[in-house]
């Protein structure tokens, strides 16, 4: 039994390069919607209770500088959870966006492909009337 090679078939794949390109693309962009996601979540969660105040003047005549802070102790319990899923989600975000537009850059490419790999003559007679 003898081995034959297949004949060459045209595909719309993309290159290599531009698949492993798109997919770096979307973990950075899944990176930076978790960080986003993460830091939203952070500023609306805990933290609201530390206050510090610099320049009080406790008489008038002179000026005292005090710093007061509440205890951070029990500030931010919970809070890890909310920030981790709004990290999560971010993510999710990030990377659903971005590989949607990746899938739809791919695609063009290969279309823009198909178009310049035509080995058939223009249609001369295409424009004219009849």
């Amino acid at each position: 039994m003898s081995e034959t090679a297949r004949p060459y078939t045209p595909t719309a794949l993309p290159s290599v390069a531009a698949r492993l390109l798109a997919f770096l693309a979307i973990l950075v962009g899944g990176l930076c919607g978790g960080l986003i996601g993460w830091s939203v979540t952070d500023l609306q969660c805990g933290g609201g209770d530390a206050k510090v105040v610099i320049g009080a003047t406790t008489s008038t005549t002179a000026p005292v500088t005090t710093t007061t802070t509440t205890p951070q102790k029990n500030a931010d319990s919970g809070c890890t959870t909310w920030n981790a899923g709004g990290g999560f989600v971010g993510a999710l975000v990030g990377a659903g966006g971005t590989a949607i537009v990746s899938v739809l850059v791919l695609r063009a490419m290969a279309e823009w492909r198909r178009d310049l790999d035509v080995d058939e003559a223009p249609d001369s007679g295409r424009g004219s009337k009849s």
